[in-house]
């Protein structure tokens, strides 16, 4: 049992947005739960969620200690109770989700509980497959990120040997990942490769197009074909055949064509015109491989998995 007690500046809030402020890692249908069962007590005794605190006020609370821990990126989790997942595919050893624009995969900065590693630990644990306790359990973990305002498909290894394996198939480019985007205008070619060397600002999260290398540049190499042009758009699908940051906003936007919605390298007349802030490009194929050994993970060999056209805002809006 933990006891908190109502200072002068909490005096006059409601019991449960005090005990929320207090207790950041009890999920909300956790605290209201707790308040009916009389598990949270005001001075004692059952009182109501939106009971009034006054200055002196005893609150007790019968709950579990995780939810006292410190808030971090490791027990964020803990204050999700409904888990928020499009699974695209799972099996014993990975899980394949579809990220939403506007949803970390991590926290950024100051803690946040709402990012994609947050639910699907949440979502394991509720199953029963990770047991967050065992001081020496792996913690399930991302093998990839996506930008937060690009959607799609990331990779969650549940086991350690699932991680350490994904990991070294990406980094050995053992596994091919095909985007989706809204671009402004026509390429010309409509298929083709984009090739240059990409320097990036630490300070002001920017990367830019150097003609030749230079000290800290970086070689990007993208695939990629016009699928459809509409009303001044293209619907472009991209190959990346490196990894790099922005890679595919930057080098579309220094060929002549730019994402859409993209605030950083896109075109701002274009942007207003169709109303979109938030760059129109998604992670929607993912194939394995595979041409080496890849122990537990074999199964995955040679299989590719794709979201639908339809459940991609910016194509279905613009292009079906």
């Amino acid at each position: 049992m933990k006891q908190l007690s109502v200072g002068k500046n909490d005096e006059g809030q409601r019991l449960d947005r005090f005990v929320s402020k207090a207790v950041p890692l009890l999920p909300d249908s956790l605290l209201h739960k707790y308040i009916r069962l009389k598990r949270i007590k005001l001075n004692g005794k059952a009182a109501k969620e939106d009971t009034r605190l006054q200055f002196g006020d005893e609150i007790s609370l019968y709950i579990a200690d995780e939810f006292f821990e410190t808030p971090s990126e490791e027990n964020a989790w803990r204050k999700i109770s409904k888990p928020r997942l499009d699974i695209l595919y799972e099996d014993e050893n990975i899980l394949l989700a579809d990220k939403k624009p506007g949803v970390l995969c991590h926290s950024a900065g100051k803690w946040d509980y709402n990012t994609l590693i947050a639910n699907i630990q949440a979502y394991l644990a509720g199953k029963g497959e990770w047991n967050s306790r065992d001081e020496n359990a792996f913690a399930p973990a991302l093998c990839n990120r996506i930008d937060r305002n690009t959607g799609g498909i990331v990779i969650a290894a549940k086991n350690a040997e699932a991680l350490r394996i994904m990991n070294d198939k990406i980094r050995d480019r053992e596994i091919s990942k095909y985007y989706l985007c809204a671009l402004c205008g026509r390429p010309k070619p409509e298929a083709g490769t984009l090739e240059n060397e990409l320097f990036k600002d630490a300070v002001k999260n920017q990367v830019y197009v150097k003609n030749r290398p230079e000290p800290g540049s970086r070689h990007a190499v993208t695939e990629y074909r016009v699928l459809a042009s509409k009303n001044g758009l293209s619907l472009a699908e991209c190959r990346l055949l490196t990894g790099r940051t922005h890679q595919i906003r930057v080098q579309m936007a220094h060929a002549g064509w730019p994402l859409l919605g993209d605030g950083k390298y896109g075109r701002e007349q274009v942007n207003r015109k169709y109303h979109e802030s938030g760059q129109a490009l998604y992670s929607w194929r993912i194939r394995f491989d595979f041409p080496t050994d890849a122990g537990i993970l074999n199964g995955l060999k040679g299989k590719e998995f794709c979201l639908k056209k339809e459940d991609i805002p910016f194509v279905k809006k613009y292009f079906l």
